[in-house]
């Protein structure tokens, strides 16, 4: 089975039988706090069975209708999981609030926190293991899943703890509170995931794959390489797509020029386990960029070398050859 496919998969099973656990520990408690992760485990099941789909779209071969692949509906999954997360928490929040004006009957405490406990454990494990996939394969919705799996545990051990003191204080309000504070965190959660999965979505600069690709170049540069701009990045779920331009001596024939994009594209391959697709536009020179150009026994310089202009997360992602910059 495909290693995506196969870590959703686990992840779906493992959120259903803990669904069916809390919802069996709350219906021996009739607390609220267990009621919490016991809805929060529905948002498990329901996001990770359009997750599961999700990662069974992304990993179909790319088609005349989606020539770049199916990889965006990965964000998709994304945001729809932090949106249940945050309404979870919404609803947690407010059936909180109306336990502690109509506080319920909690009896079988010390066995509900057990059970709380042990399903917390499996939410690490899991969650842990899909994060790991999920930066493995560079599959936001494994990551997603991954990282609602460990709010979960986070929410869950809160709870436990709150159980403890409920049981040693005999105050049973505070069970309310402290799944209100449990649901808090789950609204604050979910934003920062629906945040992340909107700036996929549009296509947001990936500030790290931008850092790491210019670092590759400018530790690797050649001399015929005279500047590299409008460096762009967007990632289509487990595969990034990268364009720019380079500047190349204009009087390079075809063959040269093939020759020295297909180098800049093994190079940047070869520095990632991923898979980069790169669209490399080639530039020629104008008399104007010789001032920094390090071509050697240049028949056609105009202007003496005097200095390097180093390769930066800013003057790479500017659409204008390096000469322009120094303009404004």
């Amino acid at each position: 089975m495909q290693p995506r496919r196969k870590a959703i998969l686990i992840s779906l099973i493992v959120s259903i039988l803990l669904m069916i656990t809390k919802f069996v520990a709350y219906f021996l408690t009739n607390s609220n706090a267990i009621l919490t992760d016991a809805t929060e485990s529905i948002v498990n099941v329901v996001a990770s069975s359009f997750a599961f789909y999700s990662i069974y779209l992304s990993t179909l071969p790319r088609d005349l209708n989606h020539p770049y692949g199916h990889g965006k509906v990965e964000f998709f999954s994304a945001f729809l999981e932090g949106l249940l997360i945050l309404i979870a928490g919404i609803i947690i929040i407010a059936n909180s609030i109306y336990g502690l004006v109509n506080p319920p009957v909690i009896d079988h405490l010390s066995t509900g926190t057990l059970i709380l406990s042990a399903t917390g454990l499996v939410n690490l494990l899991t969650g842990l293991y899909l994060i790991n996939q999920g930066k493995k394969h560079r599959s936001i919705t494994l990551y997603a899943d991954g990282k609602h799996l460990l709010t979960d545990t986070y929410t869950s051990i809160a709870l436990i703890i709150g159980l403890i003191f409920i049981l040693i204080t005999g105050k049973l309000w505070l069970d309310n509170v402290f799944s209100i504070l449990a649901g808090m965190y789950l609204i604050f959660s979910g934003y920062k995931l629906v945040r992340t999965s909107v700036g996929g979505l549009m296509d947001e600069s990936d500030e790290k794959v931008i850092v790491n690709i210019v670092s590759v170049l400018q530790n690797n540069r050649r001399d015929e390489w005279i500047d590299v701009h409008n460096l762009r990045a967007q990632q289509y779920g487990p595969d990034m797509h990268i364009d720019c331009h380079v500047t190349l001596p204009y009087y390079y024939d075809l063959a040269k020029v093939h020759q020295e994009i297909s180098d800049i594209d093994k190079l940047i391959n070869a520095s990632t386990p991923h898979n980069i697709e790169f669209f490399i536009h080639a530039d020629p020179c104008l008399p104007e960029c010789c001032h920094y150009c390090k071509v050697k026994k240049c028949p056609v310089r105009k202007e003496t070398f005097t200095g390097e202009i180093e390769w930066t997360q800013k003057n790479t992602r500017l659409n204008q050859k390096h000469f322009m910059h120094e303009l404004f």
